[in-house]
């Protein structure tokens, strides 16, 4: 028993000198789990926002292709018989470049031109019977009449002949030869596309949302990058707004003109453009690093919810703001930051609103 007591009175003792040991570590009064408030501290970078009167541009993509295409067809069908140019050939307006085969066109201008020769003889013979009244007025009219209707048809025989051939309507080049000698061809079948080569005709074609296609307007200037030619940029206007959305993507056609300066195009390059409208209108500007949780337009910032007075430390807000583009290491949003004149930029990423701050 007393072996016992001495035992406990041993264990007693080093329970004491620990717990001794401990409050030496720790401030009497501490809890163990609380953190300082030097450790929640967070220290920060205010920076001042400023405002900026600006278009807001227009970025859309398109290819190069020319104001002036035409898609050359024969009015009448029929089998084509010769072909004068090949793809990539220039051409010149009037040129010949293609014609069909005339066995079956010539034979109906020669019907015409019988019914026409037949018409008129027997409207002779009517006005002669008539003249001895042994033909009666209304056969005198249907006469003349089926001599007026032989007309309009030999008219119209002798016209399909003259459009059984296909002309250039532009100087160009042949961009596109779609059908070959010896084929049947309908009437108003495409058989070749042909883009004018002159260099004020060329132009980049893109489509846009509407809310883009209300702030712009004719003559508007664009800026045009070529994947062709990269490093490069060329100037352009706006030369046509489509007045009804594509039915298909919604989007409204906008026809940019461009001017080569010299470089050489083609049709099908790949465009990117960058339309600068007359409207403008007042933008707030925060650094890049001030945006946090971005999503496409929307993004936040903190801002000091007590206002920037004293050491500190200081609270902070997340205010939500809508982004309108980016310049450089700048920022330009479109709505949010009223009243506010700075924000949080070193330091941001660290923040919750639960965060107290320090100005550094």
């Amino acid at each position: 028993m007393k072996t016992l007591h001495i035992f406990l009175s041993f264990s007693l003792t080093v329970a004491l000198w620990a717990c001794g040991s401990k409050a030496e570590q720790k401030p009497a009064g501490t809890p163990l789990t609380e953190t300082t408030a030097d450790d929640a501290v967070v220290p920060i970078k205010l920076t001042p926002v400023s405002t900026v009167v600006r278009a807001e541009p227009v970025v859309a993509s398109g290819l190069v292709s020319s104001a002036q295409e035409a898609r050359m067809s024969f009015k009448v069908g029929g089998i084509i018989d010769r072909m004068f140019v090949e793809e990539g050939q220039s051409v010149r307006k009037g040129q010949l470049l293609a014609t069909l085969d005339l066995t079956e066109i010539n034979a109906q201008v020669s019907q015409a031109q019988y019914a026409n020769e037949k018409a008129e003889r027997d409207l002779g013979r009517v006005k002669s019977l008539y003249a001895d009244t042994a033909a009666t007025l209304e056969q005198l009219q249907n006469a003349t009449t089926g001599t007026n209707v032989a007309k309009q048809n030999l008219t119209i025989a002798q016209f399909n002949r003259n459009y059984a051939q296909i002309r250039s309507t532009v100087d160009g080049t042949v961009t596109r030869k779609i059908t070959n000698a010896g084929e049947y061809i309908a009437p108003g079948g495409s058989v070749y596309l042909i883009s004018s080569s002159r260099p004020n005709d060329w132009v980049v074609r893109v489509g846009v949302s509407d809310k883009d296609w209300a702030r712009l307007r004719l003559g508007n200037k664009a800026s045009i990058t070529l994947d062709a030619y990269p490093g490069k940029t060329f100037s352009g206007t706006i030369s046509e707004l489509a007045q009804a959305a594509d039915p298909v993507n919604k989007l409204y056609e906008v026809e940019v003109h461009i001017s080569p300066a010299g470089a050489r195009f083609a049709p099908g390059l790949f465009a990117k453009v960058t339309l600068v409208p007359a409207q403008s209108r007042s933008y707030v500007v925060v650094p890049v690093e001030a945006i946090v949780e971005g999503n496409g337009k929307d993004g936040f910032v903190y801002v000091l919810a007590d206002g920037h007075q004293g050491a500190g430390p200081f609270h902070v807000r997340k205010t939500p703001v809508q982004v309108g583009f980016l310049d450089g290491d700048k920022v330009l949003l479109t709505n949010g930051l009223t009243g506010v004149k700075e924000v949080v930029t070193a330091g941001s990423a660290y923040l919750t609103e639960e965060s107290s701050v320090v100005v550094k």
